[in-house]
């Protein structure tokens, strides 16, 4: 015999067989987002006062308590010591935000400058209990799709703490690149966001995560430099000048695609820890102040990141600009911004607010924009370090293209006696020659030409000569040593007629192999009782379900300390950590040793490690735990239907908290899992927070029959096989009623 209450749940939400159509769901859910932000406040202990040191929004993306948010002001650093870290909560929509929680930082990433905070604590010590947790959160959306004048919702707490949260509706204006991310590491929007939601969200029309407005305070020292006194923190009665100043960032331009969130997301959500066992003396340590020189124009960027050619003027119809320029002694703590007017009118399209510097310490970096209209006019742009205006250059955009003498698509590599290059064009093995490649155009037999060679700044080399290689071709030039080239970063410079014509910069490292460099060797897994004897023990490519830690180990050879290089770990061939950062190892070695962990042992699935120079991959290696795939995708959340709701006493009407709502598998009955309970059955599971609200983590397939077990205290469970949703569900958000027994 059915219940009351379940005949209720079976008419009212399931429709009968829960097929629910599209047109009912309206997909922003803008009070659940509201609850889903957060206020974040870092600090310090001063005797027994906690001083505020930084403050930021942050947001809630799973119910048990994961908050995304920004580095700079959660990440202890100079600006921002604190050790502590506060979550408010907003408990009313039009109220300010109330202290709740503590948080810790679980992952993070300086260079992208987002960290994802797991809830621990109640504010007053008390420990949490995350499954006892039920909190509203938003799902990431798909930032790679997002498309210009598309509608966003920018959602954040304005100032400190005193107001509600506030909302901001605009368009995306335009994308900005940079080599750390591409050709979207940035979205922009025409919104003016106040420094304080920086690290809050920005929503697409469906209410999902698709970007983290970001902005970085600079340097107390800067003249641009924004703070506020909140609090007696000296403890003489008075708040002043004398007390601590948190510092604010200003208008806001600028949004970090949620897509570079969801590697840290799966970290977290797995509870991986990946840990550097070897340790290394900084042998690359800054010793200067930071600043950028040589600042120049190129019309698009190759897959290493360099310029294919330089511009001092581009025609009218120009939809790809780029300025790169050179960098030196710069820091994660460093502060950038890029402004830029078009007839001296600032554009906040092609501007860039102060953020944290995302690149190495030396090198060549560029801003630039591919894809979208760059209109007529005379751009002057200028950069800052820290709020201080560094260098400047200046492009005009329109007229007519001019045949012109032109250097192009430098590329280098290992000759064979034939002068034939060989190699993978940005990285060479060590020896003694180093040759270049490149494109010309237009070039006129008896103009002057110039080629300087660099080696980690400093000119080594250089040839001049007058042209007599015809129009177009392409030629091939070399720098030699019979001593042989020491490891490290190299740069090409080319000039026609003493004006900048082409630049490039390659690395040499690791031994010859044929015209390849092996600098990464002897990568591989294996399992150890202990981190000492993982350095000799055999590889393992194939480890019990289970295991505790997993090891990778790997030997390196003739990297110059200060080389970029990147890691990347992935599960499934889902990215869980990736980071870029300079070399500070010997400059070659053996058993470079890295821990892999997490609680309960390392999840099902198949892990690879990959090891990169200059984008080229150098090491390529994977290992199979358990079944060798994860037994559930607890990443699909942009794929499927997404069910949330509401769960009421039906007599009251009243939200009912701490309600129990299990989705089981389809392999499974309700009844067989009211039985045992059992974890392994659990498709997805949500508990309904004070006003009874509820939204599952994971999303639903359509035409998949699913089992649903309700259970509050105080009231009559109910139980239901064979629930579906319709293909075109969209959204499914529904109210249930329960009856008191």
């Amino acid at each position: 015999m059915i219940s009351n209450s379940k005949r209720l749940v079976l008419l009212v939400l399931f429709s009968l067989c829960w097929v629910v159509p599209a047109t009912a769901q309206t997909g922003f859910d803008l009070e659940r987002i509201q609850r889903a932000t957060v206020f974040i406040m870092q600090a310090s202990s001063v005797g027994e006062e906690l001083i505020i040191r930084c403050v930021g929004t942050g947001t809630l993306v799973s119910r048990d308590g994961l908050i995304l948010t920004n580095a700079h002001n959660t990440v202890q650093g100079e600006n921002c010591p604190g050790n502590t870290l506060i979550v408010s909560l907003s408990v009313r929509a039009d109220e300010a935000p109330v202290p709740v929680y503590q948080a810790q930082i679980v992952q993070a990433d300086a260079g992208l400058d987002l960290a994802l905070l797991r809830i621990t604590r109640q504010n007053d010590g008390r420990i949490v209990e995350r499954s006892t947790l039920a909190l509203p959160f938003v799902e990431l959306g798909d930032s790679a799709s997002l498309t210009l004048d598309q509608t966003i919702t920018v959602v954040g707490y304005p100032s400190f703490g005193d107001d509600a949260v506030g909302l901001l509706r605009g368009t995306v204006i335009g994308f900005t690149a940079e080599p750390s991310g591409g050709s979207k590491s940035w979205i922009k929007t025409g919104l003016e966001i106040p420094g304080t939601m920086s690290g809050g969200g920005a929503y697409d029309a469906q209410g999902r995560l698709i970007g983290v407005p970001t902005t970085a305070p600079v340097t107390p020292d800067s003249p641009q430099s924004r703070c506020i006194t909140l609090q007696d923190s000296n403890q003489d009665g008075l708040v002043n000048t004398n007390d601590v100043c948190v510092p604010v960032g200003g208008v806001i331009n600028a949004l970090r695609p949620s897509s570079f969130a969801r590697p840290l997301l799966r970290a977290a959500s797995l509870e991986l820890s990946l840990d550097t066992v070897t340790e290394f003396f900084d042998r690359s340590t800054v010793g200067g102040t930071p600043t950028f020189s040589g600042m120049f124009f190129a019309p698009s960027v190759n897959a290493a990141g360099m310029p294919t050619s330089v511009s001092s003027s581009l025609p009218a119809g120009t939809d790809s600009l780029y300025l790169f320029f050179s960098y030196q002694d710069m820091t994660p703590e460093s502060v950038y911004e890029m402004r830029v007017t078009i007839q001296g009118v600032e554009n906040p399209t092609f501007s860039l607010s102060p953020v944290r510097w995302s690149g190495g310490r030396n090198g060549l970096w560029y801003i630039g924009t591919t894809g979208q209209p760059i209109p007529n006019g005379l751009y002057d742009f200028t950069l800052f370090i820290d709020g201080i205006p560094i260098d400047s250059a200046r492009i005009n955009v329109g007229g007519s293209a001019e045949l012109i003498p032109l250097f192009s698509d430098v590329v280098f590599g290992v000759e064979d006696l034939q002068g034939n290059l060989f190699g993978e064009g940005f990285v060479l093995p060590t020896g003694s020659t180093a040759s270049a490649r490149f494109i010309y155009r237009n070039m006129v037999d008896g103009a002057p030409w110039t080629a300087i060679w660099y080696f980690e700044g400093s000119e080594v080399y250089r040839e001049s000569n007058v042209w007599s290689g015809g129009a177009d071709g392409t030629q091939t030039i070399r720098v030699q040593d019979p001593n042989g080239l020491l490891p490290g970063s190299y740069r090409l410079a080319l000039y026609i007629n003493n004006k900048l014509a082409a630049i490039s910069d390659f690395t040499l490292a690791g031994a010859q192999q044929g015209a390849v460099a092996r600098i990464f060797a002897n990568s591989h897994f294996t399992t150890a009782s202990t981190q000492a004897e993982a350095i000799d023990a055999a590889p393992v490519n194939n480890f019990t379900a289970g295991t505790e830690s997993i090891y990778a180990l790997f030997d390196w050879e003739q990297i110059r300390p200060g080389t970029l290089w990147t890691m990347r770990w992935s599960i499934d061939d889902e990215t869980f950590y990736e980071r870029t950062g300079p070399w500070v190892g010997t400059e070659s070695g053996e058993d470079y040793l890295l821990e892999l962990s997490a609680p309960g042992g390392v999840p099902d699935g198949t892990y690879r490690m990959e090891l990169f120079i200059n984008e080229l991959v150098f090491a390529d290696t994977e290992a199979r735990v358990g079944i060798g795939q994860l037994p559930i995708d607890r990443f699909a959340q942009a794929s499927g239907i997404q069910m949330r709701g509401q769960i009421l006493d039906a007599v009251t009407g009243d939200g009912i908290p701490g309600v129990t709502f299990v989705l089981v598998s389809a392999d499974f009955s309700a009844a067989e899992f009211t039985r045992d309970w059992s974890q392994e059955q659990i498709y997805a599971l949500a508990i309904t927070d004070r006003n009874g609200r509820f939204q599952l983590d994971r999303p639903l397939q359509p035409n998949t029959p699913y089992s649903v077990v309700i259970v509050a205290s105080g009231y009559i469970p109910v139980l239901a096989d064979g629930v579906e949703v319709a293909p075109d569900a969209g959204v499914v958000d529904v109210p249930i009623y329960l009856t008191r027994g």
